[in-house]
């Protein structure tokens, strides 16, 4: 199994790219985001799984290894193969796809090319339980500074929230249960300031 690649971008289009690793090319499948941000002759490294058929060996790359456990989660939905997943990947962010999920959001999925009703339900009811374990190495820095900011929009300063999301944030937990603990965290901080 190929787990990740470092090499020279030789060749990007829409949705794969060529990655020269030490005189060899690989042919990788990726993301229309993922594709934009590269650049041709700089040095890379992707994260990968290698999808096996009976008639194909095909890598798909990504830019974070949350990426690929999501990549290989939406995967193991019966009636989601490798094409389907990716699709789901370029149109939806890692957050969008958590989010959808933890809020039984079926609709964000029948959004994505070639995901019906029935998969996009599917999609949901299949990963519930799974997106908590896939997450269990954290709720992503990415998620927390997202409720940060937002308690640094509701007036409180920048390093008491980030203090407050780290205390209270537990792994697989809603977003909206981790800022409502952390609002009760600071305001027993504040009142016992005030004493």
């Amino acid at each position: 199994m190929i787990a990740s690649l470092t090499g020279r971008v030789q060749s990007v289009q829409s949705n794969s790219m060529v990655l020269d690793v030490a005189g060899v090319g690989y042919l990788l499948n990726i993301t229309a985001a993922l594709a934009q941000s590269l650049k041709l002759e700089t040095t890379e490294m992707l994260h990968t799984t290698m999808v096996v058929r009976e008639d194909s060996m095909t890598l798909f790359g990504f830019a974070t290894v949350h990426e690929r456990e999501l990549f290989d989660l939406l995967r193991s939905v019966t009636g989601v193969g490798p094409k389907s997943s990716l699709a789901i990947l370029g149109s939806l962010s890692t957050d969008q796809i958590f989010d959808a999920v933890a809020t039984e959001d079926d609709e964000a999925f029948k959004k994505v090319s070639g995901i019906g009703p029935k998969t996009a339900k599917l999609i949901v009811v299949s990963l519930a339980g799974k997106l908590k374990v896939s997450s269990a190495a954290g709720k992503s820095s990415k998620n927390h500074e997202h409720l940060v900011e937002a308690l640094v929009g509701l007036g409180y300063p920048e390093k008491s929230a980030r203090a407050a999301i780290n205390e209270v944030a537990v792994a697989g937990e809603q977003p909206q249960q981790i800022i409502k603990s952390a609002l009760a965290l600071l305001s027993r901080h504040n009142r016992e300031d005030a004493k």
